[in-house]
């Protein structure tokens, strides 16, 4: 895997009416983090993009992560915060068996509701995990992802419903978790940075991050 994406960390300013905007409204917030990316990407441009953000906020500030193929924070509208671009290839090229990380991730836990037999032929609701079954379904999801989880700390977050006559009405049930692991599978995780965990990467859930583990 030779393009590794880009990473942009956006200090996003308090005052701006479009910021004040999109913290209310997720799907408000999609279209705004789509803006840095090219145009005339066909009918998935947010998947041809590799287009994965999370919110991180506090008692005093929010940040917005945007990782992407191509970033071009010049296209967010004026004032709107400030922008650092990182380029995440040393992280990709330091992956390993056995290197021991931090990450953070956000994810919408989920599975398919199961039908009775007499209606096999049609497709169950997806239901939100939520609890020990939302942390057992990001251990299986991330040793999928070539991590062995050795402390996973959730935090839950405030939920997400799209907004707009055409919006899907599911309500995207965020969680994200923190904690530490160890590489088993290098090129599993690589691809699982590059293409986002779970559902909800619309509404800010997938995007995972590491870092190296203290080794004190």
């Amino acid at each position: 895997m030779n393009d590794y994406p880009l990473l942009a960390r956006i200090r996003l300013n308090p005052q701006h009416r479009a910021v004040h905007r999109d913290l209310r409204d997720a799907t408000q917030m999609h279209r705004t983090v789509m803006r840095m990316v090219p145009d005339n990407l066909g009918d998935s441009p947010r998947l041809q993009a590799g287009l994965l953000y999370r919110l991180e906020e506090t008692d005093t500030s929010s940040t917005l992560l945007v990782q992407a193929a191509h970033l071009d924070p010049a296209l967010l509208p004026a004032g709107y915060g400030h922008a650092e671009i990182k380029d995440l290839a040393p992280m990709f090229s330091a992956l390993r068996k056995g290197l021991a990380v931090r990450y953070r991730i956000v994810l919408n836990p989920a599975k398919r509701e199961r039908l009775p037999l007499d209606q096999k032929s049609k497709r169950g609701r997806i239901l939100p995990l939520s609890g020990a079954e939302a942390d057992q379904w990001w251990l299986r999801r991330a040793a999928d992802a070539g991590l062995n989880l050795h402390v996973l700390t959730p935090t839950n977050l405030a939920p997400v419903r799209p907004q707009g006559r055409q919006a899907p009405t599911m309500r995207h049930s965020l969680i994200r978790y923190d904690g530490t692991a160890t590489v088993t599978d290098p090129y599993a995780l690589a691809q699982a940075i590059h293409n986002g965990i779970g559902r909800g990467k619309p509404y800010g859930a997938g995007l995972l991050s590491l870092a190296p583990a203290s080794t004190t």
